[in-house]
């Protein structure tokens, strides 16, 4: 049985450059919003429903910003790896389906709340280079 789980997830920010966490329902850490791929589906075709599902919003555009893996936030012993994205999106945008919470955080100053490893080991060190 694999330990890995392979998902897709967006980094949403907001006209101030503040980026979009959420957190799923009985969990405490906040991690980007996105999920794992159905069968047969690609990664924008994954993002594009995750995004609907989770948060009642529609996806415009994406670009890669890196494949990246680190111990799960919510499932003990597994190692997630993500195809992670620059993305646009349009609506308005709410917690639906397992999402509990959403913040808007700076990237560069998070604050204290519990960051998904995955975040805070690959991915806000790989937005602080693209600035």
């Amino acid at each position: 049985m694999s330990r890995t789980l392979d998902i897709v997830t967006a980094v949403i920010r907001d006209a101030a450059g503040r980026m979009l966490l959420v957190r799923k329902r009985g969990t405490t850490t906040f991690m980007k919003p996105g999920g794992k791929r159905d069968a047969g589906e690609d990664d924008l075709t994954t993002l594009a429903r995750e995004l609907e599902e989770e948060l009642g919003c529609r996806l415009v555009s994406a670009d890669l910003l890196g494949h990246f893996s680190a111990p799960a936030a919510n499932e003990a012993g597994f190692t997630v790896q993500s195809a992670t994205y620059l993305a646009v999106v349009e609506g308005a945008i709410a917690p639906r389906a397992e999402i509990e919470e959403i913040v808007w955080i700076d990237p560069a100053a998070p604050g204290d709340l519990r960051l998904a490893p995955l975040l805070t080991r690959q991915v806000l060190p790989a937005l602080a280079n693209t600035r």
